[in-house]
């Protein structure tokens, strides 16, 4: 009898250990498909849509000088003997079969022969099979070459067919058939939260993948367009490159960082893909945008004012002045105006307005909502083009700073540009555009401004080509070089 006891207490501890192992056996597998869902696996997503991201590179030309460093002219860099005779062969020493000695000037007074030197690295993809595809304007302005590098090692000569400065689009196209390309997504379906992917080229680093949320849509940081942020890692390199949601469709271009050192801080920002398929018909009909303008200066409406007007809440555009035989002044707006709607359009603060009048096409008459007296007042108004705002093509930039090369270090420098010296708090200094032999084993690098050469204060790219020159054989030249905020000396020793 005790032993039949003993048999059935045996069985209900084991019946019950067995459920119990049941139970938490399923369990695990739960917890970790919740995990699995809460945190995606992109890498199918990468599979998918990576072919389809390029790599761009642009160069610019400068007089190549036949004496020093690199010192191997009529040579081409992408001869395999190349590398050989720059590191082992002293500069300035002919090339097999070329005439002369070293310093010797060109024959026959001929000027010295042009060549092109790296002047950046972005990114970008394609947006349809026959090789049109997006990048930023800055990425190729002022660009002489671009180089599109696909990561099958494919390369192409891109051309541009127009570039917009205001909204920092810029339509590239290449030669080939059946080409790898992006699927455009829906901004307005992406919600704040959401995972995001960015793939470009970092630092030169092709096809980097990083990924983040979306912290904000329509941010204003008193661009044109109201952008994408997100916490995605983005570095020099990836402008151009696409931000991409889970689906694999493009909702953003990559176009700036916040950042106080010059790299990644956890805020960056994309162009609504929307805005700049608008930009790319347009470039691609016409080569550049077109945009409305009615001719006021606006400012915010602030709760103070919207009350003592009568408006409910704080919304529109609040018109400070009115030009002369303008749009606006022929469609009888006056200054105290608040803009409330622009073609059906709202306007709920006023950075919208910009957008939407740029957005209409010249030439259209629409009608136009304000705020005048405590009362709603529609007007017709007759939009006119902005000539000014007008995209510039890619290859004629506002400003051209002239590469000079100090041939003894290795450099290629130019004077910083108004946008460079407002940037960088700037009132000297050469910006390097490239950096080979001595000057990169020295950990110098395109980007970096070189302040001061020994004692001297660097004031302009001949005076910086001047001191290099003058410095004697063997006599180390210690240089102050800054890069970001950060700034550090290196010794260079001709």
């Amino acid at each position: 009898m005790r032993s039949e006891v003993l048999n059935s207490r045996n069985f209900v501890w084991m019946a019950f250990f067995l459920l119990a192992t049941l139970f938490f056996a399923g369990a695990v597998p739960a917890h970790a498909q919740t995990n699995s869902r809460g945190l995606p696996d992109f890498s199918d997503l990468v599979d998918r849509v990576g072919p389809a991201v390029v790599n761009i590179r642009t160069t610019q030309k400068v007089s190549q000088n036949p004496q020093g460093f690199p010192g191997f002219p009529g040579m081409d860099p992408n001869d395999p003997f190349f590398e050989f005779f720059r590191r082992f062969m002293p500069p300035g020493t002919p090339m097999p079969g070329q005439p002369g000695q070293p310093g010797q000037a060109p024959r026959g007074g001929q000027q010295a022969p042009e060549r092109e030197v790296p002047s950046g690295v972005g990114s970008g993809f394609v947006i349809d099979s026959d090789g049109y595809l997006l990048t930023n304007h800055h990425v190729v302005d002022g660009a002489e070459s671009i180089i599109v590098t696909f990561p099958d090692k494919r390369e192409f000569k891109g051309k541009v067919i127009g570039s917009d400065q205001r909204t920092d689009v810029a339509l590239v196209k290449i030669e080939g058939k059946s080409l790898p390309f992006l699927k455009i997504g829906n901004v307005n379906n992406t919600k704040v939260g959401q995972w995001v992917v960015a793939i470009g080229s970092p630092f030169g680093l092709e096809n980097s993948v990083t990924a983040g949320i979306v912290s904000a849509k329509g941010r204003d940081t008193g661009e044109y367009l109201p952008f994408i942020q997100t916490d995605v890692a983005v570095n020099p390199g990836n402008s151009g490159g696409p931000l991409l949601n889970l689906d694999g469709e493009v909702i953003g271009i990559n176009s700036q960082i916040y950042s106080r050192t010059g790299g990644f801080m956890g805020i960056s920002f994309a162009i609504p893909i929307d805005e700049a398929m608008r930009v790319a018909k347009q470039l691609r009909e016409n080569g550049k945008v077109s945009r409305g303008r009615i001719g006021v200066g606006i400012g915010e409406v602030d709760k103070d004012v919207a009350k003592a007007l009568g408006l409910d809440s704080a919304v529109g555009a609040l018109v400070g002045s009115v030009g002369k035989d303008s749009p606006a002044d022929k469609a009888g707006v006056i200054a105290g105006d608040i803009i409330l709607r622009f073609d059906g359009k709202k306007v709920e603060k006023a950075s919208d307005l910009p957008r939407i009048v740029g957005e209409t096409k010249p030439g259209s008459k629409v009608n136009m909502v304000l705020w005048r007296k405590g009362a709603e007042k529609t007007v017709s108004i007759t939009v006119a083009e902005f000539e000014t705002e007008a995209a510039k093509p890619a290859a004629a930039p506002a400003e051209k700073p002239k590469p000079v090369e100090a041939d003894k270090l290795g450099l290629t420098v130019t004077d910083p540009t108004a946008q460079e010296k407002s940037a960088l708090n700037l009132t000297g200094g050469v910006v390097v555009r490239n950096a080979v032999g001595m000057a990169a084993s020295a950990g110098i690098t395109a980007g970096d401004v070189i302040l001061r050469v020994g004692r001297t204060d660097i004031t302009s790219a001949k005076q910086f080509a001047d001191l290099v020159k003058a410095i004697p054989k063997g006599q180390a030249a210690p240089m102050l070089v800054r890069r970001g905020e950060n700034s550090f000396f290196v010794v260079l020793t001709p």
